[in-house]
């Protein structure tokens, strides 16, 4: 299956009991086809308000999300390709942009 960086996806991820969550494919597509595994941002329907590392997303077609989420820019993973079940969806380039820019925040990356 090819995925590509804004793809939202349905995967195990380790210590959720073999439940497939959705997840938000981060990791550049130049590493795509050739590394065992993926990073992701995993997505909840559970939502909190921490705007800073916690972006909400509405469900609708294009996303592949049934209800409102939320990206958890603070529970950033990586998942062998197997533990990946299909391709859901994709978040817009402008939603992209914006937990791109949460995450460097997160991770202390943000320019000063």
């Amino acid at each position: 299956m090819e995925i590509k960086r804004g793809d939202i996806v349905l995967c195990v991820i380790a210590g959720d009991y073999g439940k497939p969550r959705p997840a938000l494919v981060i990791q550049s597509d130049l590493f795509n086809a050739a590394h065992p595994s993926v990073t992701l941002l995993p997505i909840t329907s559970y939502r909190i308000q921490t705007p800073l590392f916690r972006i909400p997303l509405k469900g609708n077609k294009a996303n592949g999300l049934k209800q409102p989420s939320q990206v958890m820019v603070d529970k950033i993973t990586a998942v062998r390709r197997d533990r990946i079940r299909q391709r859901i969806g994709k978040v817009s380039p402008a939603m992209l942009t914006k937990i791109e820019e949460s995450l460097l925040r997160f991770l202390g990356f943000e320019s000063r």
